[in-house]
C-alpha cells in the first residue's frame, strides 16, 4: 500500500515491487529495482526516508525516522534481513543487514559492511567500511572478507530474481515494476 500523509507522497520507481501488505507512507523515494516484501513498514511520517538502486527490504522490517534531525538513507545493493528496524541512519552501499538487527539513530553503516542478525548499533555508532560488527550493543568484530562481499552482492540478485517471481502478486495492493 502506498499511502500520503502531510501533503507527502511517495516516490516510487516504476521498476520497484511492493508486496501486498507492505506499507510505504509519506515522504519516501525508493530508486530502481528496489523490493519491499510482505509485511514490511517504511513510515516517512514525520521526515524523510530514502533507499537507493537494488535494495532489498526484506519481509517484517521496519524503517522509521526521528521527529528532529535526519531521516533514514539505505544504500543501493543493500540486503535489509527479515525484521530488521532501521531508525534514523544511514546505511552505504552493498551492506548486509541480517535478521533481526537494529540500528538507531544517527549511526552509520559504511559500504561494504556487515550488521550480524539479531545485533543492535546504538545511536551514534559509526561503523567503519567494510566492517563485520555484532552483539548488544554491536561491537567491531573484524573486516569483512571479500567472500562475504560477494555473497552480500549474490543474495542481492537472488532477491531480484525473487521480485520478479512475485511481480503477479502486486495486483492488489502492491506495485508491479
Amino acid at each position: 500500500m502506498i499511502e500520503s500523509i502531510n501533503g507527502k507522497t511517495p516516490i516510487v520507481d516504476p521498476s520497484a515491487f511492493i508486496a501486498p501488505g507492505a506499507v510505504v507512507l509519506g515522504d519516501v523515494e525508493l530508486g530502481p529495482q528496489v523490493s519491499v516484501w510482505y509485511g514490511c513498514v517504511l513510515r516517512g511520517d514525520i521526515n524523510w526516508i530514502r533507499v537507493g538502486a537494488r535494495t532489498n527490504l526484506q519481509d517484517g522490517s521496519v524503517i522509521h525516522v526521528a521527529h528532529v534531525g535526519q531521516g533514514t538513507m539505505v544504500g543501493s545493493e543493500v540486503v535489509v534481513g527479515h525484521r530488521v528496524v532501521l531508525h534514523s541512519c544511514t546505511v552505504g552501499d552493498q551492506v548486509l543487514i541480517g535478521m533481526g538487527a537494529v540500528v538507531l539513530d544517527r549511526a552509520q553503516v559504511g559500504e561494504g559492511s556487515i550488521v550480524a542478525a539479531g545485533a543492535v548499533v546504538p545511536p551514534g555508532m559509526i561503523v567503519p567500511p567494510d566492517t563485520m560488527v555484532a552483539g548488544v550493543p554491536a561491537k567491531v568484530i573484524r573486516p569483512v572478507t571479500p567472500e562475504q562481499r560477494q555473497a552480500t552482492v549474490a543474495t542481492m540478485e537472488r532477491y531480484l530474481k525473487a521480485m520478479a517471481m512475485h511481480q503477479h502478486m502486486a495486483d492488489d495492493g502492491g506495485r508491479r515494476a
